[in-house]
């Protein structure tokens, strides 16, 4: 499993129009196809100082909604988003239903449309910083089996969780759930 970064930055500051973003998505694609399952792609902003809506629309909302289909199993991340990158972004996601993961300085968290359970079981896995089983994680939150499976499903469905195949204290085969690597 390989994890590579994408430096925004070297486009420029700012970061205007679907079709600077089109091209951009172009690259970013051929990245995402070079990655195997289970990779993680790191979008760096740094060095971009703003980017309107429409540029974020279609640079990460149309890669966030092409994941499952064109690049099944891999994981997408942004970091050193400025306030203004983060309104743009997380507006931009919003309109469009999406959530991703945001790297900052206090951690892993979501940035996008997100139902608050989401970010519960997504907050309680980073905590974890280790492989945890929906059956711990049930009891952690307080919720039954049933509930927390589906928790889980859609957060590995929206590429914001890994499902690993580990092995029990008792022997079982079991699944166990992280955030990256």
């Amino acid at each position: 499993m390989m994890d590579m970064r994408f430096a925004l930055g070297k486009y420029g500051k700012h970061l205007w129009t679907r079709d600077l973003a089109k091209k951009i998505r172009g690259v970013l694609n051929k990245r995402l196809d070079e990655l195997g399952a289970g990779a993680t792609l790191v979008i760096d902003v740094k060095g971009v100082e703003v980017f309107d809506f429409s540029f974020a629309n279609e640079l990460f909302g149309k890669t966030v909604l092409a994941m499952p289909n064109e690049h099944p199993g891999r994981f997408l991340v942004v970091e050193n988003l400025t306030d203004y990158t983060r309104e743009n972004l997380g507006k931009a996601l919003e309109s469009l239903g999406l959530v991703m993961i945001e790297h900052r300085k206090d951690g892993l968290g979501l940035i996008g449309k997100f139902h608050p359970a989401d970010q519960e079981t997504f907050a309680a896995i980073v905590a974890s910083n280790e492989p945890i089983s929906a059956g711990v994680l049930s009891k952690q939150l307080g919720i039954n089996l049933t509930a927390m499976n589906e928790r889980l499903s859609k957060l590995i469905s929206l590429a914001l969780v890994r499902r690993e195949i580990a092995t029990s204290a008792a022997g079982r085969e079991q699944y166990e759930y992280r955030v990256l690597s």
